[in-house]
């Protein structure tokens, strides 16, 4: 006889999962998904899997995939209990990372899991989700969404994304045509996107800041917990809009390493990124985690975009337009500094 048998019956509800509750919350974000839907999209949400076909207009399609997740910038969610724009940050992190590579964003996908399913809090979270896929060009085609009772903290959920994007074999950007005196050109961030906050909570708790207050000079109108989650920028419709009118040689995306890190990582061997710091005007949040942590200069853009979430790699006589390109978007971009040849025992990149 089973060891239950006598026992009260036992149900997946009574361990922790709720069916109903993730059929309801497929059903919720079906609205969001269908806004999102390219016309490659044959098959999306709600089967085991998604179709989608490449565009036509590729003759010899390449395609890139990324993946990424969010980090410890979810503890501000979870701490004020925001969670309609986390989803962004998610898109974000994985679709600038394929662009680098000159792909257009064709789809992406999601992974959501917690303790418990809080249908409200994930429909938010996913809502974000395809703002963002909205913003980059991309088909939400489907996701995850799993449910770890006694194995996660409860109230909190992880997430992780994945983006696949497309690109014509002979208009791949690999950097290989980078040359000594090429220009730099930087498009101006919305913040510490989603990196370094492993490193701003500890600011945080060191400065006993108060996440639901305005910072005099640092946020405006904003409080403190609003300037550090707002989203990270996306950059696909006018980088590739960009990249139809201008021969762009490299991109590099400032996520985690910062500025000091990430800005050469598509270099030829014996050439270095030389960046002028004075070029932009650095965000006021910036210069407060600076201060408040007593973070050293060279720290700061190892660790953060210091205000620069994408550079781009033109030849010089291609800068100009470049520059009136992306300013056309909208896009608030400067020339921050050039290529050139890097010296022996020299760092790949200079920031003076």
């Amino acid at each position: 006889m089973p060891r239950n048998a006598s026992g009260p019956p036992l149900s997946y509800r009574g361990s922790g999962v709720d069916i109903d509750a993730g059929e309801a919350l497929v059903e919720a974000i079906k609205p969001f998904a269908k806004r999102t839907l390219r016309p490659e999209v044959l098959a999306g949400i709600g089967g085991f899997g998604a179709l989608v076909e490449l565009p036509k207009r590729y003759r010899e399609p390449l395609l890139v995939a990324g993946t990424d997740g969010v980090g410890t910038k979810l503890k501000l969610a979870f701490a004020l209990d925001r969670h309609d724009t986390i989803g962004i940050d998610l898109v974000a992190m994985s679709v600038n990372d394929i662009l680098v590579q000159g792909a257009e964003p064709l789809f992406f996908l999601d992974y959501y899991v917690c303790e418990r399913l809080d249908v409200a809090v994930a429909r938010d979270v996913i809502k974000g989700i395809a703002a963002g896929c909205e913003q980059a060009g991309c088909a939400l085609i489907g996701g995850e969404t799993a449910e770890h009772p006694n194995a996660f903290v409860p109230g909190e959920y992880d997430l992780a994304g994945f983006a696949v994007g497309v690109v014509e074999k002979s208009r791949v950007i690999d950097g290989r045509g980078i040359a000594d005196s090429d220009v730099l050109i930087g498009l101006s961030s919305s913040g510490p996107h989603s990196n370094g906050f492993s490193l701003i909570r500890k600011i945080l708790e060191a400065s006993h800041a108060d996440l639901a207050r305005p910072v005099p000079g640092v946020t405006g109108s904003r409080t403190l917990g609003d300037a550090l989650l707002e989203p990270t920028r996306i950059y696909a419709k006018p980088v590739l809009s960009l990249l139809a009118e201008v021969e762009v040689k490299g991109m590099a995306h400032i996520t985690g390493g910062g500025l000091a890190e990430n800005t050469h990582r598509m270099f030829p061997a014996g050439l270095a990124a030389r960046i002028d710091a004075s070029r932009w005007v650095r965000p006021p949040i910036f210069d407060w985690l600076q201060r408040e942590g007593n973070v050293a200069a060279a720290e700061m853009h190892r660790v953060f975009n210091c205000g620069i979430g994408l550079i781009i790699v033109v030849a010089p006589g291609d800068a100009e337009s470049a520059l009136a390109r992306l300013t056309a978007w909208g896009e608030s971009a400067a020339v921050i500094g050039g290529v050139e040849r890097r010296r022996p025992g020299a760092p790949a990149t200079v920031i003076a």
